[in-house]
């Protein structure tokens, strides 16, 4: 193992791109509606939408400036949480792993250092000029803290909820935090997972002993599987709703919420589908009262352009990792789901 370089000084970044006090009262906002929704006090639903990866920043805050457009005419039946992923998985360590490793798509070579402080200067950027709050993905647990300041919300990947300190780090964080049901679909592994991060916790964090409160919002998702013969598997349907709440409710966690990915292993990574799968999430809702309670949202990937390229092809608004539904279709996705769960309502 080689130490290249030592990271920039957390203290110093968190300064050098801070919000201002007016920002940091409308991010206060944003946490308290998402953890209303959460527990019940707030009507409308959840959706997470954006690209797969944030990978640069022009075309990010592009695409985030019509979504600002659209939550206004949503207002009323959505919240819309836009996805800024600036760090990403990849099931064999090859592959573009976000903005936090290349912060310059020309160079092959990671450089975290500077991936750090373009990771924080995006969501800054966000809110500067679109007064969005956006959800990260949690990929490195001690990456949090870089970025906790900027954020509304949190998730743990399929890969990593069942990692201890993803657990105990999501239990000491100041926002909600979804959970992603692992890559075999074991659901008992997230809700222990949820479990964990609902409870005090004591655990070693950035050089320290510390200890942490619980996370009361700490929520599932639901992204598919791959069966032992790696096929993927949906698990949006009724039935597997069903089952997720039962076990949900034997488990005795907190604000019972669960948001449908309508990509990844439920789309089979046609992000085409993702259209169907959300229409039929919010039919299911409207069907079944209980599991109009549960359900709290959906997830989409969507960008500017539909599908996606190879790194360095250049192609502006399209994702570079998993394919994409593009804004045409996910700003009339979502004025149709509006109608929908009206209609729900």
């Amino acid at each position: 193992m080689k130490f290249v370089r030592k990271l920039p000084d957390i203290e110093e970044l968190l300064a050098e791109y801070a919000l201002s006090d007016h920002q940091k009262g409308k991010r206060e906002a944003a946490i308290a509606q998402i953890r209303a929704i959460l527990e019940g006090k707030d009507s409308r639903r959840l959706l997470f939408i954006g690209p797969c990866s944030a990978d640069r920043e022009d075309a990010v805050i592009d695409y985030i400036s019509r979504l600002s457009i659209l939550q206004d005419r949503v207002k009323d039946r959505f919240l819309i949480v836009p996805r800024v992923y600036t760090s990403k998985p990849r099931t064999n360590g090859m592959g573009y792993k976000g903005i936090l490793h290349r912060p310059d798509l020309g160079c092959l070579q990671d450089d975290l250092s500077a991936g750090l402080v373009a990771a924080r200067k995006i969501h800054l950027h966000v809110i500067q000029q679109t007064g969005m709050y956006c959800v990260d993905e949690m990929l490195y647990p001690e990456f949090a803290y870089y970025i906790l300041d900027l954020i509304a919300c949190l998730t743990i990947g399929a890969r990593s909820v069942e990692n201890q300190e993803h657990r105990l780090t999501a239990s000491g964080v100041s926002v909600p935090v979804g959970m992603k049901n692992p890559m075999s679909g074991d659901l008992s592994v997230m809700l222990n997972g949820m479990l964990a991060a609902q409870m005090p916790q004591g655990m070693i964090y950035r050089g320290w002993e510390v200890r942490t409160e619980g996370n009361a919002h700490t929520f599932a998702v639901l992204r598919g599987y791959l069966d032992s013969s790696k096929k993927a598997c949906p698990n949006y349907h009724y039935e597997n709703l069903c089952q997720l709440y039962d076990q949900y409710k034997q488990s005795n966690l907190k604000n019972m919420s669960v948001i449908v990915d309508c990509n990844h292993s439920n789309s089979d990574k046609h992000y085409e589908r993702q259209i169907r799968i959300a229409k039929e999430v919010a039919d299911l809702c409207k069907e079944d009262p209980a599991l109009g309670g549960f359900v709290k949202g959906i997830m989409v990937e969507s960008y500017i352009e539909d599908g996606n390229q190879l790194v360095g092809k250049g192609i502006y608004g399209k994702s570079i990792t998993d394919p994409c539904l593009g804004w045409e279709k996910t700003e009339r996705l979502v004025l149709e789901l509006g109608e929908r769960w009206r209609i729900v309502s």
